[in-house]
């Protein structure tokens, strides 16, 4: 039997963050995109109830949660949404994540570095 999935997705949203290895970086702060889409079954008996789906607002919400704290790792980042969107959303069935960090300091000639967490049931 054919099944319709439905996908939900929040492109190049931009944090400043205390996010990197180097206690200056937590200091400073750094320029993130962060990306994340989910997919789940399409089951949609009224394409206008907002029940039906997941709210995008809600992913984003979780993005700034996680997005705020000091940490070292883009990591943990990715791997603190991806858990946060499967304790919350049993039904999602694929998850991706991309962390982006602008112009990272280490002296080289680099215009970004990217962490990728994906989740498959």
């Amino acid at each position: 039997m054919a099944q319709i999935t439905q996908k939900i997705a929040l492109d190049n949203v931009r944090f400043f963050s205390p996010i990197g290895f180097y206690e200056e970086e937590q200091l400073l702060g750094n320029e993130f995109f962060v990306n994340v889409s989910v997919s789940f079954p399409f089951k949609n008996p009224d394409a206008e109830d907002l029940n039906n789906t997941l709210n995008y607002e809600d992913l984003y919400r979780i993005l700034a949660e996680v997005m705020s704290p000091r940490r070292k790792l883009l990591e943990s980042a990715a791997e603190d949404i991806l858990n946060k969107l499967l304790e919350g959303y049993a039904y999602l069935e694929q998850i991706e994540v991309s962390i982006k960090k602008m112009n990272p300091p280490f002296g080289g000639d680099l215009a970004n570095s990217v962490v990728s967490l994906s989740f498959q049931r």
